[in-house]
């Protein structure tokens, strides 16, 4: 079984650290390498391997340092020429087992954020990066509004007990904006609550449940009609199609609350 525990990093990243009970890790975006070494050495355990979902700095800046610190290490990510350092490239439809862990991880192609970005899926964890957020989603990049909305419904698709580990503690920011979406939702009242009650002990929001998103996050609830009306009332004019409603939803959202 894959155990899973956010590093905090930065002012609001989470770099993932993945075990199965033996001394071998696996760490997923680390942004920083210094959070990663630190932690490694209180615990005792080595890094085996990396996971890379996108090129984005906060996500590949610890990679030199690491693979300095551990010179076979693997590092896997997507085929990317703005990611130095990867010694496997992968894509949609791979299978792979990262070095030092037992757990197969599928990798999905989720472009939006960035055209190249990836996730991991496997043993019930959605490695997502920055393309799904808790309550919310990455902002478009280098992708389109259509590339990110795909994605999202592909991911919606996964099982509902799927984990969602993002990279990032914007929760409670995204659920403010859900709010303005829906602002009658029983679901993200007692969202926000537990939340924040959640970030008033200093504890991580996440991992989140799909389920929990599928109820919550307004971007994977874009057939849902209050918020195809409140997308609408944004946009104004009528949207027909899950893509529209969720390119409203991501202006709204980085014009007004952002």
């Amino acid at each position: 079984m894959l155990d899973i525990h956010p590093i905090p990093a930065f002012s609001d990243n989470y770099i993932w650290l993945l075990t199965e009970g033996t001394k071998n890790a696996v760490v997923v975006d680390p942004g920083d390498a210094d959070p990663v070494l630190e932690h490694l050495r209180c615990t005792g355990l080595r890094l085996t391997a990396v996971l890379i979902t996108h090129h984005h700095y906060d996500h590949t800046g610890g990679l030199d340092e690491l693979a300095a610190a551990y010179p076979e290490l693997r590092v896997y990510g997507p085929r990317d020429s703005r990611i130095p350092g990867l010694t496997d490239q992968v894509g949609e439809g791979d299978s792979i087992q990262p070095s030092g862990l037992t757990t197969r991880l599928d990798v999905m192609e989720v472009p939006g954020h960035t055209s190249s970005h990836i996730a991991f899926v496997g043993d019930g964890k959605l490695f997502c990066g920055d393309t799904l957020f808790a309550a919310g989603c990455g902002r478009v990049f280098d992708g389109t509004f259509e590339q990110l909305s795909h994605s999202l419904e592909r991911i919606a698709a996964l099982p509902a007990d799927t984990l969602c580990c993002c990279a990032h503690e914007y929760t409670l920011a995204n659920l403010g904006f859900a709010k303005w979406v829906e602002p009658q939702s029983k679901a993200l009242t007692e969202r926000i609550d537990t939340d924040t009650q959640l970030r008033q002990a200093s504890k991580p929001t996440v991992p989140s449940s799909l389920a929990l998103e599928l109820s919550t996050n307004p971007f994977l609830r874009t057939q849902d009609p209050g918020v195809i009306a409140a997308a609408e009332n944004f946009a104004g004019k009528r949207l027909s199609t899950p893509s529209e409603v969720f390119t409203a939803l991501r202006r709204w959202k980085d014009e007004k609350y952002d």
